[in-house]
């Protein structure tokens, strides 16, 4: 007689679970307990160094995390200095904050201040007055602000003289890449179209900054995974804002956008092609497009503003180009001179 199988005994799974962590306990002040008399005593050395500096106190408040008093003041622009340990000057990031700021019409952000001879370090060994103050964030805002003549900058001060040390941890925010940009620009021609609809796209370039926003803006949209960066380069050279109202500019974008992603499906294929032929290069589709760039030979002329072809004809040159490429003409080289020059989606 057969032995009689016994069944092996089950294993208990236990599933993980992942206890998910609930909005903190309330903390800080109430709106209607933030506000502060610039005579508190919190403050009120504070609001004295900004008279000494000829500057005029504003408002004072806690601030909504711990509470610590903040005072906000318009201070004279030579009483404002940007600390020492900073990232260098970019002249052409304040060049471009100079333009943003005449356009908008508005000097919006205030820059963190913090007491100057509180602070150590300043490598130079020169105490600056006593009625000065650093700033550990605004060198760009303040460079600015000096090229457009402005007498006072309005400043966030605050007591804590550390804060110039961990300002840099503070500045968490997200910067845009090409995708953010793209999209949020797109978002903001069509509620300009609906707000003005016989506004041109000219009319908002300022608000736009650059054409090519827009195109890859309605390509983003379609495509959230779309590689817009690889096509830069040519829409740099062609793209340019129409005179057009924003409606119509919007139509034609789309058909413009249309275009490059029918490209693009081309593109796809031939670096699926080069895969299968061992290319393992992350610079496939950058190569591909690349070749298949019509402004690519066309030299870069100082201070061009004329496109070297109208957008629609450098779509119609590119497409062609893409039906003619040839997978097998590709050499290891070749990848290693795009991957030195590709841009990013920064």
């Amino acid at each position: 007689m057969p032995a009689k199988k016994t069944a092996a005994p089950k294993r208990k799974t236990t599933r993980k679970t992942t206890r998910r962590r609930g909005p903190a306990e309330p903390r800080g002040p109430e709106p209607g307990e933030s506000a502060l008399d610039p005579a508190d005593r919190a403050v009120a050395d504070l609001a004295e160094r900004v008279r000494r500096a000829d500057g005029a106190v504003l408002a004072a408040f806690k601030d909504p995390y711990a509470s610590s008093p903040l005072v906000l003041a318009s201070l004279p622009l030579k009483a404002v200095e940007p600390t020492p340990f900073q990232r260098d000057l970019s002249r052409t990031h304040a060049q471009r904050l100079v333009e943003a700021i005449g356009a908008a019409g508005l000097f919006l952000d205030p820059v963190i201040a913090v007491p100057a001879e509180t602070k150590r370090g300043d490598g130079g060994g020169q105490r600056p007055p006593p009625s000065s103050f650093w700033s550990p964030n605004g060198r760009h805002r303040l460079a600015a602000a000096k090229q457009l003549g402005l007498r006072s900058v309005t400043a966030l001060i605050v007591t804590d003289e550390a804060i110039a040390y961990r300002i840099l941890a503070l500045n968490t925010e997200k910067a845009h890449n090409l995708r953010d940009k793209s999209i949020e620009v797109i978002r903001m021609a069509r509620a300009l179209a609906k707000e003005h609809p016989r506004a041109t796209e000219q009319d908002n370039a300022a608000s736009f900054e650059e054409p090519y926003f827009l195109t890859l803006g309605v390509a983003y949209e379609t495509r959230g995974r779309f590689s817009g960066s690889s096509y830069t380069s040519m829409l740099r050279r062609v793209d340019r804002f129409l005179d057009a109202t924003l409606p119509k500019a919007l139509r034609q974008r789309e058909q413009w956008a249309q275009r490059i992603m029918d490209i693009d499906d081309r593109v796809a294929q031939h670096v699926k092609a080069l895969q299968e032929m061992g290319f393992k290069s992350p610079y496939l589709r950058q190569l591909v497009v690349a070749r298949c760039n019509p402004v690519r030979w066309i030299p870069l002329k100082r201070g061009e503003t004329k496109p070297p072809m109208p957008l629609a004809e450098a779509l119609t040159r590119m497409a062609a180009s893409v039906r003619k490429f040839e997978p097998r003409s590709v050499r290891a080289q070749d990848l290693a001179l795009v991957a030195a020059v590709a841009p990013s989606e920064e």
